[in-house]
């Protein structure tokens, strides 16, 4: 009953946040408010309206079962992404959106995964997930980052812009293609097949707290919302990095990937304290697949239609972050349990990096 009602208190104060920060960023974006001030309004407006959409996967995770619950909030999460750099893109910043990018996945396995482990370590021991998934994202954890990401940055130094553009495109076709193929994989001949039947009997326990129809409804609106709200949001990156000395590196893969994957970041640990372990490691993991096999590769494309192209290609310390982070989460996740100190682990390399990318 006590939980019941912390909870229903957070819920209240992420809808007073709501109801405050979005009219007040239509309000400053008309009136031309300071960057500093739109900048935080905007933040904090994302991170209340992904409570929402957490909330609605939660349901809909009740109703659909772990694997289509987790991806629908990696979907819908990872649109708030898409969107942002959709918005960068047309401003020119290249390095940010790619910086984002690598923000994702670093943030995702690390950040959400290490998070997801302590927390709910802390108040189960032992958590098990499904062993079978965890090892058939292993793989594509490796194609996707070490092999997709790490042949443009090699062969594009024998290369011109031109080259390097059209071997982006092919590379990022064939990982759009196979993502697809990996969702029809687990969603369509293979469904059922690998299920962990622990989590199947405790979902039939727990009602949800929205309809499959009402949540759908609020993780479509606030999702709409979102993408105005992170509109006005990257329109004060600029000033932003130069008030606080962030470089365009930091702001990416540390300030814009946090606030673009809120809404994953709070689902997962929502999931991981309900001991729904299947859930939170299908979000961190499917997203950062989502991540690297399909928004990578559509903002690729989308750039073909603006001033400037974007290529698939990292710098070096994106790179070195992002297969560190892949091994270590691989090397963690593939015996199918977690517990406290495995997310610190995640959580001590995240922040190791976070501190880097801030020197540079």
């Amino acid at each position: 009953m006590i939980k019941k009602e912390r909870r229903d208190v957070m819920n209240r104060i992420f809808g007073v946040l709501v109801a405050v920060g979005v009219p007040l960023t239509v309000l400053g974006s008309f009136q031309n408010w300071p960057s500093i001030a739109m900048f935080f309004i905007c933040s904090i407006s994302v991170v209340a309206l992904s409570s929402f959409m957490g909330r609605a996967t939660e349901s809909l995770a009740i109703v659909s079962g772990p694997r289509i619950g987790g991806l629908l909030n990696a979907t819908f999460g990872n649109a708030v992404e898409l969107i942002i750099s959709i918005f960068a893109l047309q401003a020119g910043l290249i390095g940010v959106v790619l910086a984002s990018l690598t923000g994702s996945v670093l943030g995702n396995l690390l950040l959400v995964g290490g998070l997801s482990f302590f927390l709910g370590g802390i108040k189960f021991k032992r958590q098990m997930f499904n062993v079978h998934d965890a090892t058939h994202n292993s793989g594509l954890l490796i194609f996707a980052v070490v092999v997709a990401f790490v042949i443009p940055e090699i062969f594009s130094m024998t290369m011109n812009e031109t080259e390097t553009i059209q071997l982006s495109v092919g590379i990022s076709v064939i990982m759009i293609v196979l993502y697809l193929a990996g969702l029809f994989f687990k969603l369509v001949t293979h469904r059922g097949v690998y299920n962990h039947a622990d989590v199947a009997q405790d979902s039939e326990h727990e009602e949800p707290e929205w309809s499959k129809k009402k949540a759908l409804i609020i993780l479509l609106v606030a999702t709409l919302i979102v993408a105005y709200v992170s509109e006005n949001l990257v329109h004060t990156f600029e000033e932003v990095g130069k008030q606080f000395g962030w470089s365009e590196l930091f702001i990416g893969v540390i300030i814009v990937a946090i606030v673009g994957n809120a809404a994953e970041h709070a689902s997962a640990l929502i999931m991981a304290m309900k001991n729904k372990m299947d859930v939170a490691v299908e979000i961190a993991i499917g997203s950062t697949l989502q991540i690297a096999m399909f928004v990578a590769p559509v903002l690729v494309l989308i750039s073909l239609f603006m001033p400037q192209q974007m290529p698939l290609v990292f710098t070096v310390s994106e790179l070195v972050a992002m297969i560190t982070a892949v091994f270590l989460a691989i090397n963690v996740m593939n015996d199918g349990e977690s517990n406290w100190f495995e997310g610190l682990t995640l959580l001590a390399a995240y922040l190791i990096m976070g501190i880097g990318f801030y020197l540079l």
